[in-house]
């Protein structure tokens, strides 16, 4: 077990990247919140395996990514056990930023991180741990149980369906292109 002030001091440090983190692949800044706080306490009791030669901030996100994958996995069949439609449900835009925020005025962080909650789990899990979390398409078709090209696949589809609402949102055609370009700009290339 890790010295509490130590253990205070990174929860301090990576609390923020971790709630972030987890308020991109659930959709609402409560089930971040009650996310954060249970990859902590996971964090604090599996400390022992922790090799200080990585960084923690890896090691946390990492957690951080598969509690809330698994969460996404719990809900998925609860609402296939309980419900009789076959509907596929957006979640409600996002309460802050998105990470995408970096590259984009902090006026069309809002409108991004909308739009990227409003995509479906399947576009946007893979698009948040792709570019948010930086993890290969090998690691994220790990992590989803699927395979490295059906990443591919739903990584390209995330980002056109992004680029869509973006283009669909807001009050002129010249800032919804400027938005459009903007995100197609930040979310070029594959990820590491």
């Amino acid at each position: 077990m890790p010295k509490d002030a130590e253990f205070e001091q990174l929860y301090v440090r990576h609390y923020r990247r971790v709630h972030g983190l987890c308020r991109q692949l659930l959709g609402s800044h409560g089930q971040a919140e009650d996310a954060a706080q249970e990859v902590f306490m996971r964090a604090y009791r599996s400390f022992g395996r922790y090799d200080p030669a990585q960084p923690f901030e890896g090691w946390i996100l990492a957690i951080a990514g598969n509690y809330c994958i698994d969460l996404l996995r719990r809900r998925t069949k609860e609402a296939s056990l309980f419900s009789d439609e076959d509907v596929e449900q957006l979640d409600a835009p996002s309460e802050s930023p998105s990470p995408l925020g970096l590259l984009l005025s902090q006026e069309r962080v809002g409108e991004v991180g909308e739009a990227l909650a409003a995509l479906p789990e399947k576009y946007r899990i893979p698009l948040v741990l792709a570019y948010y979390q930086e993890a290969g398409y090998d690691e994220i078709a790990a992590a989803l149980g699927i395979t490295r090209n059906h990443v591919g696949v739903l990584i390209l589809r995330a980002k056109q369906a992004l680029r869509r609402r973006l283009a669909e949102t807001g009050h002129d055609a010249s800032r919804n292109s400027l938005l459009a370009r903007s995100a197609d700009r930040a979310l070029q290339g594959d990820p590491p």
